[in-house]
């Protein structure tokens, strides 16, 4: 499996065809409100993710200086376009963003936020080392952390 990841505004078109099935509408933001944000916060970088030239995904993440002591990096946005779920693309694709994240940033934690109800999102970050801290976000999901040594 050939997994690329890609600068999503210099492929806007694919990117914005990207979308999950609508019975998931209300986890994640779309991909037009993710670009917005990178848009407005330079500090997001919005990524198109291909699997052997097929466009399956989509991810947005980002450090914030702010917060806590060095900042801390956010895998904000991941998701497999609803064409491709169901087929084990996210257990292929979030170590290769994991380990692409820690190495751009150089840090050793990341945190995402997940909403409570989110099952399987919680479980397939669970799988990956991923653990609640017991802090919320601004948007009141929960925050989860994973720490690579």
């Amino acid at each position: 499996m050939y997994i690329e990841f890609m600068n999503a505004f210099e492929h806007l078109e694919d990117v914005l065809k990207l979308q999950v099935k609508e019975n998931q509408n209300d986890t994640i933001e779309t991909v037009e409100q993710c670009l917005s944000e990178a848009r407005e916060l330079a500090l997001w970088r919005p990524i198109l993710i291909k699997v052997n030239q097929c466009n399956v995904g989509f991810a947005m993440y980002g450090l914030w200086k702010e917060e806590g002591i060095n900042g801390r990096v956010w895998l904000d946005r991941f998701f497999i376009d609803e064409n491709f779920q169901g087929r084990g693309y996210a257990k292929e694709i979030l170590p290769k963003l994991i380990n692409e994240i820690m190495e751009e940033y150089q840090v050793h934690q990341l945190f995402l936020s997940v909403y409570e109800t989110n099952k399987p999102a919680i479980n397939l970050y669970e799988k990956f080392g991923f653990k609640f801290n017991g802090e919320f976000d601004i948007n009141h999901e929960l925050v989860m952390m994973k720490e690579i040594d």
